[in-house]
């Protein structure tokens, strides 16, 4: 691949990141949410009370990160946090009434979203559309087998 193309590529998925953030801020913010709180809200709504560390690694972000949305979401009464009783110093994330609301809110914001990012683009390529987000989002993963732990600048090269 040349470097136009490579800047190409490499200029969108950058700028839509940015926009696509930028966007779904404006559209949580009345409802009293910043980005990546909604993520922990939805994830609650789909597999139930979680300890924190499942949360940090469901939404692939550090535990700090998690620690502080959970407790900005439990300040508003969306979340409730209690002790693990096998072991004090972790907590059971689950949803509040509330917070079943406010998932519902955001799930219509989500749709809204979706929508509004894909507009103009034939069913089909929207068909496809998570597949392919989700195959560079895989080939980016520093996670991922390959990736040294701890290394989060590039591939290991093969032998």
């Amino acid at each position: 691949m040349d470097f136009e193309h490579a800047d190409a590529i490499n200029q969108a998925i950058r700028l839509l990141s940015l926009r696509h953030r930028a966007r779904a801020a404006a559209l949580l913010a009345p409802l009293g949410l910043h980005p990546g709180q909604e993520a922990l809200l939805l994830v609650l709504a789909r597999t139930g009370p979680m300890i924190q560390a499942q949360l940090s690694e469901a939404l692939a972000v550090e535990p700090p990160s998690v620690t502080l949305m959970t407790r900005k979401l439990e300040a508003s009464g969306h979340v409730r946090r209690t002790p693990v009783p096998s072991d004090k110093r972790a907590s059971i994330v689950e949803l509040t009434d509330s917070g079943e609301v406010l998932v519902e809110q955001v799930k219509r914001l989500w749709c809204a979203l979706a929508e509004e990012t894909v507009a103009g683009l034939p069913a089909r390529t929207v068909a496809e559309l998570p597949g392919v987000l989700t195959t560079l989002t895989v080939n980016v993963d520093t996670r991922r087998p390959g990736y040294p732990r701890g290394r989060r600048n590039g591939p290991v090269a093969e032998s």
